[in-house]
């Protein structure tokens, strides 16, 4: 029996940060093939204002699914179909008739999420996180140039960094490391359910910081 996936519901604030700054928020990836041939990508992107109460909320579900993908301007964009899938599971992707579908996932390999691709063609995928309510998949980790037979094999933690950058948009593939050194980082299957964070700034220093609210 599948156990039911944890949701994780983030709130960043702040109250007279002093500075205009846009955080970010995007996911850790410390694996095999990182920058090479997986990329980790942004998910969230907003401003906090100099003075006044700001705040950003974003939830996470560990409901995973593979989609296949392409990129425009560098972003993610889904390409049309997906698949949920939970650890342990294998799902294949096929094409015909210019029809692309992942079959319904079967067990696999313990503790991994795996996708072959069997279209006959060069294809990219990733891994993504299905929120209640939603169909299409937030996209985690991008995978290119996955050839006819190949395979793609993810053990994911979900790991958010946050940063003070404004280089970045949404949806954006990260290429190489963030310049910029992440302020926060968190495993959150160590988290509650929902927990809120103050992002403040040193007037003496300039420097950022998150804590929990």
């Amino acid at each position: 029996m599948t156990s039911r996936p944890f949701v994780r519901n983030l709130t960043f604030q702040s109250n007279n940060l002093g500075k205009q700054v846009t955080l970010m928020l995007a996911w850790d990836a410390h694996m095999e093939g990182l920058y090479n041939d997986v990329f980790p990508i942004v998910w969230k992107v907003s401003k906090f204002g100099k003075e006044g109460l700001f705040w950003l909320q974003a939830t996470y579900t560990a409901q995973l699914a593979f989609s296949k993908t392409q990129v425009n301007n560098g972003e993610v964009t889904s390409a049309g179909t997906s698949v949920n899938i939970n650890n342990g599971e294998k799902t294949t992707l096929t094409e015909t008739n210019e029809l692309y579908q992942f079959s319904p996932p079967e067990a696999g390999t313990p503790d991994t999420l795996q996708a072959v691709n069997y279209t006959g063609t060069i294809e990219d995928i990733a891994v993504g996180f299905v929120n209640k309510g939603h169909l299409i998949p937030t996209p985690v980790l991008y995978f290119s140039d996955i050839g006819d037979g190949s395979r793609v094999k993810v053990k994911f933690t979900p790991v958010l960094c946050a940063y003070i950058t404004s280089d970045y948009k949404e949806a954006a593939i990260l290429r190489g490391q963030v310049d910029a050194t992440a302020i926060w980082t968190q495993d959150l299957t160590a988290l509650s359910q929902s927990t809120t964070w103050n992002l403040t700034r040193d007037p003496n220093t300039g420097r950022y910081s998150i804590a929990h609210a």
